[in-house]
């Protein structure tokens, strides 16, 4: 397998409060683990910058307006509570739509296989007009959008193991049935969606919350019993994965207990579907993970996963 990895020295320059989760040191965990020799073969290349219009992909150009509104000169602002904005903010989050962009292009042209975007701030948690849980714009939903106007994709599927449900991804394709959503998440937790009844309006949501404190093993049963059925009645043309890793054991902000072994498990089936139907097109998107520690290892051995195919 060919693995690209996109990245770019400007996700570093998204600066947040002091003492906040989704800090730039998550990426420097990373980057630090990737220098293992086992990392070689790995293809790199900096995420380009994407232009505004690409917002509006999955966002209403009123949502793009109302995000440049608090970016500030300098300082840091804030969307809400939890959700903030330095200088390099917006800049940022441009190049992680970028990266997410390459990616569906560089798999759809033969470049790679499959692609892993290690970008910051995150998206799944933005919703058609709303920034929030650290995102401003859904990464996801705009690479699914541009594989189908782009690369002629006619079912694109995200799939969504972070341990927070993805409610902007869930928002924004609720009523589209080329579009079809799969998310294992924590609940109870933040944001308080993500109930195996949200099913959509196509039956194209697929739900599959965990109780806290659950392991590995409720997680592999979820994937078995609801997520990897509903990607092959979809079949889709490609796989995208809002990879967050905060339901690591070590991670401060949930109470899930999955170990990195976890994480190759289910990269490896979404590639073995990747290969039966989308001719291995597989596109990986960070999202969340907070301990450092927990996030190096899990991320280390998804790409790692993505690279052995």
């Amino acid at each position: 397998m060919t693995t690209l990895l996109l990245e770019h020295p400007i996700f570093l320059q998204h600066l947040v409060p002091a003492g906040h989760p989704e800090r730039p040191e998550r990426l420097k965990a990373l980057a630090l683990a990737l220098e293992h020799e086992r990392f070689a073969p790995l293809k790199r290349e900096e995420a380009p910058q994407a232009n505004e219009d690409f917002v509006l992909l999955a966002h209403p150009e009123s949502h793009l307006r109302q995000v440049m509104s608090v970016i500030p000169e300098e300082g840091i602002n804030s969307f809400e509570a939890d959700t903030h904005a330095s200088p390099a903010s917006l800049q940022a989050a441009l190049t992680g739509i970028g990266g997410a962009v390459a990616a569906v292009d560089a798999v759809f042209t033969g470049k790679g296989d499959n692609a892993f975007v290690a970008a910051r701030p995150p998206g799944h948690h933005a919703e058609k007009e709303k920034a929030m849980g650290f995102c401003f714009f859904n990464n996801a939903a705009i690479a699914a959008r541009h594989a189908q106007q782009v690369h002629g994709a006619e079912r694109v599927a995200i799939v969504d193991w972070d341990v927070h449900h993805g409610n902007g991804t869930q928002d924004i394709f609720w009523d589209d049935p080329s579009v079809l959503f799969c998310s294992t998440h924590q609940m109870p937790l933040y944001p308080g969606t993500g109930a195996k009844d949200e099913e959509g309006q196509h039956g194209t949501i697929v739900n599959a919350p965990l109780s806290p404190h659950t392991a590995g093993d409720q997680f592999r049963e979820a994937f078995k019993s609801r997520i990897l059925p509903a990607l092959e009645n979809f079949r889709p043309d490609l796989i995208v994965i809002s990879a967050g890793f905060d339901a690591h054991h070590r991670d401060p902000l949930a109470q899930l207990n999955w170990v990195a072994e976890d994480y190759d498990w289910a990269t490896g089936r979404l590639l073995d579907l990747a290969g039966k139907y989308a001719g291995n097109r597989l596109v990986s998107l960070l999202e969340g993970g907070y301990d450092l520690e927990g996030l190096a290892e899990s991320a280390g051995t998804h790409i790692f996963r993505m690279m052995r195919g």
